[in-house]
């Protein structure tokens, strides 16, 4: 069996690649034009985007009087701004500077292997339990893949339109997603719930032994998020043991997993939270959470920042009082002062099973022991992602050498380098989604078009006409906002100072093309963010 092109992953970026590649050619459109003039004017000249001289076009984008994305790709901000213009402002008239044209004969033979049961990658699965009815962090159109966008789901599911700023659930996401391959007519690549392994190149491309199939170029968009990390061996026992709303659950993690589970709990189960508390180096991501925007998550950190401000003081007198400031619905719905207990910056030492629980006993920082019984187990301290399904040859090409003989965890930061460089990190290997080190969806269109224009020129013969993705690299300083949406849709994911390729635009540093403020009201809202920050 043999095929042009594999893609390993059938996450967001996979159906989006795909969709280009079943022949939807992404055009510049002026109707209306795009609020960036100069770019308007370089795009009318050249509006095909499989062409596009991204060095360019975003030559600008640093000294430009709209605000982009310093952190992302520049092809993922160029698409990003084109596909959802005014997205950060004003959702309802956020008209798409991006026609997709039905173009047949550009499209090219592939096939997508996915280990998830269904299309949506990661976003289809529920590791920890938490509850589906969740919201995402993200807005919908930030979901929103080409040709079925989630507000033409919910109009088809409802029969309404979608208010705006939406944030679907959990279970709307992942029902979108399984739906839009049938939606937009791509599902006959699809093939879900199969593990790929054993790919290794030959003379001709890459042969994949897993499913004895042969394809001339491959495309890897397995993401970074495909690997639960599991519990240590001493915390093994607790996963035996099942929860009961009489003894605390013990939720290990201070991300958003560990918040879900937190949330997605019943009313009246008690919870022992055990978490690192570090904001000066490694502050929570939950941190960017407005309590206006998202009141659960802002809830949970508070909780979190309480404990750990407790947990300083020597005398219980001394303890910040528990409802100050806690206006908050999400704190005033349950009792947690007799619920919730937090742990920041504890050693567990050892697990003994008492009958149905477990006895757990931690150390603080001081030396000092304790114990608590529990029931249960959410342990959400990350994932990773995976390249085991290369054989260690091509593996070899695709990493580092050195790197490429051990168990690397795959993170955002791992290929990012050569993601700027070229998304061709390999002979005939593509990476796309969070491999390239932009892990949120709305990122996903740059490196998917850059791709899908590769791909389709090297079926045409046409090698090397075009500048790599990342020809211009913003020199606009990084933005110290926290990344609260940053992964999959904010999940494991820290910010890094040392690394700050991999950080992304936030909260309070959002993609918009509205006009930015003037001097002083920019001077002004710095000074506001960090009080709110320094006071939060």
């Amino acid at each position: 069996m043999e095929t042009d092109t594999v893609i390993v992953g059938n996450g967001p970026s996979a159906m989006i690649l795909s969709y280009i590649l079943h022949g939807h050619i992404p055009f510049y459109s002026r109707n209306p034009p795009h609020p960036d003039a100069l770019l308007d004017a370089k795009l009318t000249e050249a509006p095909n985007l499989l062409n596009a001289d991204v060095g360019a076009l975003t030559a600008h984008f640093a000294a430009s009087r709209l605000s982009y994305s310093t952190q992302a790709l520049p092809v993922n901000v160029l698409l990003d701004t084109l596909v959802r213009p005014s997205l950060d402002v004003d959702v309802s008239d956020c008209a798409s500077n991006v026609e997709w044209r039905h173009m047949p004969e550009k499209a090219i033979p592939h096939l997508i292997f996915g280990n998830a049961p269904r299309p949506g990658g990661q976003w289809t699965e529920d590791p920890h339990g938490a509850s589906w009815d969740i919201q995402t962090l993200s807005y919908a159109a930030m979901l929103s893949l080409p040709g079925y966008s989630f507000a033409d789901h919910h109009r088809a599911v409802t029969g309404a339109d979608l208010p705006p700023f939406t944030r679907p659930t959990r279970r709307e996401i992942a029902d979108y997603f399984e739906a839009y391959p049938a939606a937009v007519k791509i599902e006959d690549v699809f093939r879900d719930g199969e593990d790929v392994k054993g790919i290794s190149r030959t003379d001709t491309g890459f042969y994949i032994k897993s499913h004895n199939l042969h394809c001339k170029r491959l495309v890897l968009a397995s993401g970074i998020f495909s690997e639960i990390l599991p519990p240590p061996a001493m915390l093994q026992p607790v996963l035996q043991t099942s929860s009961t709303p009489t003894m605390p659950l013990l939720v290990v993690g201070s991300g958003f997993s560990a918040a879900d589970a937190i949330i997605s709990a019943p009313a009246h189960q008690k919870i022992l939270h055990v978490f690192r508390w570090s904001p000066g180096d490694r502050p929570s991501p939950l941190r960017g959470c407005h309590q206006h925007a998202y009141p659960e998550y802002a809830g949970v950190y508070r909780l979190m920042k309480r404990a750990a401000l407790a947990s300083r003081t020597e005398k219980k007198s001394q303890q910040p009082n528990a409802r100050r400031g806690s206006s908050m619905p999400f704190l005033e719905y349950r009792q947690w002062d007799d619920i919730y207990e937090g742990l920041s910056n504890v050693e567990i030492v050892d697990v003994a099973m008492e009958g149905p629980a477990a006895e757990v006993t931690f150390r603080h920082e001081n030396g000092s022991t304790f114990k608590r019984l529990v029931q249960g187990l959410v342990y959400a301290a990350g994932r990773r992602g995976t390249l085991a399904y290369l054989e260690s040859e091509l593996r070899t090409e695709v990493l580092d050498h050195d790197e490429a003989n051990n168990d690397l965890a795959i993170s955002g930061q791992t290929l990012r380098a050569r993601a700027l460089e070229d998304l061709q990190i390999a002979p005939d290997v593509y990476i796309i989604g969070s491999l390239t080190g932009d892990s949120l969806v709305r990122f996903a269109y740059g490196g998917c078009v850059v791709t899908a224009g590769r791909l389709i020129e090297h079926r045409d013969g046409d090698r090397g006409s075009r500048s790599p993705c990342s020809s211009a690299v913003s020199t606009r300083p990084p933005s110290s906002s926290l990344q609260a949406m940053n992964g999959m849709d904010g999940h494991h994911v820290y910010p890094v100072a040392e690394a700050g390729l991999t950080r992304e635009d936030t909260l309070l540093s959002k993609v918009s093309t509205i006009p930015a403020p003037t001097n002083v009201q920019s001077w002004w809202k710095t000074v506001v963010h960090m009080w709110k920050d320094l006071t939060r």
